[in-house]
């Protein structure tokens, strides 16, 4: 299993069994020496389950992201429940780790298996992560990014490009 699973599939069940969050001591050196945003998603029998991330680190280091987005993502998404444990054999866990976004001037600057995107309107913003199932076309994913952040279709936004590494 790949070293940001493995970070994240533990921080989860940690968390799920015992409240407990793991240390990002015992995280691979690569992991711990680099600061960037990413994101936990949790699939069980194919299904999402619980996302959560960041676009920009907050945390010290790559592991410490990792390890509180896994446990954010099983307990705090608002569109799910949190993970039981009586899940945990169930579930597939991937880690997005991404690059910094950069602004673009237009939507013929996206590539849904290329770029995530951000959407901004004042303080509203929405996020969608590249090369996701049913999302076919830029246009498709910026109005799923609008609709995340509660822009209406016709309001004004900046547009952002990520690209990330998806580790499964």
């Amino acid at each position: 299993m790949d070293e940001y699973v493995k970070l994240a599939k533990n921080s989860v069940e940690s968390f799920v069994r015992d409240r407990t969050v793991i240390s990002s001591e015992g995280a691979a050196p690569e992991i711990r020496a680099r600061r960037a945003g990413a994101f936990v998603s949790i699939h069980k029998h194919g299904d999402l389950r619980g996302c959560i991330g960041t676009i920009a680190p907050v945390y010290e280091d790559l592991a410490t992201e990792i390890i509180m987005n896994g446990i954010s993502a099983a307990t705090r998404d608002p569109r799910f429940n949190e993970i039981t444990e009586d899940e945990l054999e169930d579930l597939e866990i991937n880690v997005d780790v991404l690059s910094e976004a950069e602004r673009i001037d237009s939507i013929d600057q996206l590539d849904v298996k290329k770029y995530g995107v951000i959407v901004e309107n004042g303080m509203r913003r929405g996020v969608l992560l590249p090369d996701l199932e049913g999302v076919d076309t830029p246009e498709m994913q910026v109005s799923i990014a609008m609709q995340k952040a509660g822009i209406y279709s016709g309001e004004p936004v900046d547009l952002y490009r990520f690209e990330v590494v998806r580790h499964v």
